[in-house]
């Protein structure tokens, strides 16, 4: 366990997004606040479309 996180061998589902989520944490404040609601959009359409998939193909 490093940093709190335990990692395993499992690929990202989001490629980058740990490189991505440790860049935005050493930000300011105001700047990590605006980072973190870009990517937490980001993560909703890919979802969303992710669940559009699911439905259109009969997979949970």
């Amino acid at each position: 366990m490093a940093d709190g996180y335990e990692f395993d061998d499992r690929p990202e589902a989001v490629p980058g997004l740990a490189a991505r989520l440790a860049s935005i944490e050493t930000r300011p404040l105001a700047d990590r606040s605006a980072a973190f609601g870009r990517l937490h959009d980001e993560l909703r359409v890919v979802l969303e479309g992710a669940d559009s998939v699911a439905s259109s193909t009969g997979r949970p």
